[in-house]
């Protein structure tokens, strides 16, 4: 029972994290009557992601980022696409560091860096890929081909960054973050 409500609690936790990060501490950049951001909310689903796993870790972000697409008449439009990315997120990272990189086994600080560091990467990659391509459709379904185009371009150099920011921020807090995990034994909280 304890797990369950911890998990839960977490959950809820980084899912307000991830809204607030990406909400308040957000650089928007205008792209016509449409826009993107430079934020640090994908950070908060890796980070999610390595202390829940990445089914919870990557539904707390995706959650609390939609949100925040809701509630933005820039990004409305956007909801159903940031909820795919950022589970993406979350899946990729959670498999990366627990499944193949069994990070929760090791007390090598070392090992712990290496496989938090490729999984951020990974996740983050392919939200690099995959957050762009399916705007790119979309705007090309809806705006036509030059909307698309110029803002594929714009998003691509936002997702990057972003990418590039969250890798940084994600590897230091957790890694921060993990001898504090490891002491309260919640470094295992995603095997309940």
């Amino acid at each position: 029972m304890m797990h369950k409500t911890q998990k839960l609690t977490l959950t809820a936790l980084f899912a307000a994290l991830s809204y607030a990060v990406f909400t308040f501490l957000q650089i928007k950049i205008p792209i016509g009557a449409d826009a993107t951001s430079i934020h640090l909310g994908n950070a908060v689903v890796v980070i999610a992601a390595l202390v829940l796993g990445g089914p919870l870790g990557g539904f707390a972000g995706a959650l609390g980022m939609t949100i925040g697409d809701l509630l933005d008449p820039v990004y409305i439009t956007y909801a159903p696409k940031t909820l795919i990315c950022k589970m993406v997120i979350g899946l990729i990272v959670g498999l990366v560091a627990h499944k193949l990189g069994k990070i929760q086994d090791t007390n090598d600080k070392s090992k712990i860096f290496k496989w938090v560091l490729l999984s951020a990467v990974c996740g983050l990659f392919a939200n690099v890929i995959l957050d762009p391509s399916i705007g790119y459709f979309y705007k090309l379904l809806v705006l036509g081909k030059p909307a698309a185009e110029l803002s594929f371009k714009i998003n691509l150099m936002a997702t990057g960054i972003n990418a590039i920011t969250s890798t940084i921020v994600s590897v230091f807090v957790y890694m921060g973050l993990y001898p504090i995990l490891r002491k309260q034994n919640m470094d295992t909280l995603r095997l309940a």
